[in-house]
């Protein structure tokens, strides 16, 4: 029995020896590379924008009132129709308006008989006085009665002219051009001068305003630029990723509104294309400068850690490194490196969450995303 044993303990030690002398160590395991999206540092011109939100406005609007009391006969019009400045709008009913064309026409022509009667009698009345017929007096009192009948002639013409110019009122014109609201009153509305309601109201609407408010640190900058450019600014409608117009800045507010520390601008645009409607809220972004060749990634690929901002560039051994960078701005999900990077770098835009200094990494493929993800 113990020779059995004996012989046991020996085989297994001849094992061993044969293991330690065959000076092949145990296949050690390797880890899979970290697959990540990646993208190319390069230089490119990006605008330095102020963004806000903005309303549109019409350039000019217009409540229309009647400059005369009456009772509205037509109307020429329709509605969100295009007109011309000078259109006739709507015609008052006209009977009583001429009527008092034709009372001051006769009290003219009564004032301008007994003016003339008046004027005789003062010229008699002067050759009798040289004659010495009549005194002095007599004389002078007629000369006052003739200026005085000249005098109401004078004001009877006035009284006829402004019965004329309110006659002309009886037909309510287009005070500018522009596209009609809704219709606010109809035939047999009897209105009242200069009151309420208003008959319609019409807007311009090429071109239009965009209104908007900015902070008031910003005031200084934007005054800079204005003077020595204009300011250009595009307006882009909610959803739409290219602007609806370019326009630039025409109104700068003279004070800060002292509730919301803003102050109020105004930027003007043709509107050719009408894409830009009173009332609508656009985005305004005000272009103050352009970087020329500035180095820029996507904003995806910029990490914020203790000490600031970093990224992960991926070496040509396809492992990656961490690099610190200064950020600068962002336009359009890419973000301007100031310093710590070099065009050309091929930075991480996604996966950088299971990655580390020297970690390897393989580059997604659009194909093997869409395979992952199930999405074409």
């Amino acid at each position: 029995m113990q020779g059995i044993v004996r012989v046991g303990s020996l085989l297994a030690l001849s094992m061993l020896l044969l293991v330690a002398c065959s000076g092949e160590p145990p296949a050690a395991k390797t880890a899979p590379p970290l697959p990540v999206a990646v993208a190319v540092a390069r230089l490119q011109a990006v605008p330095v924008e102020l963004q806000a939100v903005g309303q549109v406005e019409a350039s000019a609007t217009v409540q229309v009132r009647s400059q005369v009391a009456g009772v509205i006969t037509a109307v020429h019009f329709r509605e969100g129709e295009e007109l011309k400045k000078g259109t006739p709008l709507f015609t008052l009913d006209r009977t009583p308006l001429q009527a008092a064309v034709a009372r001051a026409q006769a009290d003219l022509n009564q004032a301008r008989v007994e003016a003339a009667n008046a004027a005789r009698d003062a010229q008699r009345y002067a050759q009798l006085l040289v004659d010495g017929f009549i005194s002095r007096n007599e004389a002078e009192t007629a000369q006052a009665r003739a200026d005085a009948l000249a005098a109401a002639v004078a004001s009877s013409q006035a009284s006829l002219d402004n019965a004329t110019i309110q006659l002309g009122y009886a037909t309510i014109r287009a005070p500018q051009d522009g596209l009609t609201g809704a219709l606010l009153v109809h035939p047999g509305t009897v209105v009242r001068a200069n009151d309420a309601p208003d008959l319609v109201t019409i807007r311009a609407l090429q071109p239009v305003t965009v209104a908007f408010h900015i902070p008031e640190r910003l005031l200084g900058e934007v005054r800079r630029h204005l003077a020595t450019e204009p300011l250009r600014v595009s307006a882009l409608l909610p959803g739409a990723a290219e602007p609806a117009g370019e326009g630039v800045v025409t109104f700068l507010d003279n004070s800060v509104d002292p509730a919301t520390g803003t102050i109020r601008l105004k930027a003007t645009f043709a509107n050719s294309d009408r894409r830009l409607w009173p009332g609508q809220f656009v985005q305004v972004r005000v272009l103050l400068q352009t970087l020329e060749g500035a180095l820029v990634v996507p904003t995806a690929a910029v990490q914020t850690g203790q000490q600031g901002s970093y990224l992960f560039v991926v070496g040509a051994d396809a492992t990656v490194a961490s690099r610190a960078v200064s950020a600068g701005i962002t336009w359009n999900d890419l973000t301007v490196i100031d310093s710590g990077l070099e065009a050309g770098a091929t930075v991480v835009t996604d996966g950088q969450l299971r990655l580390f200094p020297g970690a390897r990494v393989t580059v997604k493929t659009a194909a093997a995303e869409s395979a992952r993800t199930g999405q074409p």
